[in-house]
């Protein structure tokens, strides 16, 4: 080989490992821009203790709001023992809303 061709490869060469070096870096600069928080913990309400937070809410109008679909909720259990819990955290926001 010839003295050019040799120059010619070795820049090739540290061409490629330069760019493969970049390439390394932005993949650790996404991911980094990818982590996410750790999740919150969620705490959840009894329609009972809904009512107890807020003066001159009824029980009954917590279960409304979780039939119209206002407030996050899931049901445990079924019939008379089943039992209707509400994220705390969006039925606090419901409310904080409405005074805006």
């Amino acid at each position: 080989m010839s003295n050019s061709t040799k120059e010619i490869i070795d820049n090739i060469f540290d061409e490629l490992v330069a760019l493969q070096e970049s390439i390394k870096k932005d993949a650790a600069d996404t991911s980094n821009a990818y982590n996410v928080a750790a999740p919150q913990k969620v705490e959840l309400l009894t329609i009972k203790e809904c009512a107890d937070m807020i003066d001159g809410l009824s029980e009954h109008t917590v279960r409304q709001m979780v039939k119209q679909g206002k407030v996050k909720s899931i049901r445990t259990g079924v019939g008379k023992n089943g039992k209707i819990l509400i994220n705390k955290a969006d039925f606090i926001t419901y409310f904080n809303a409405m005074g805006k």
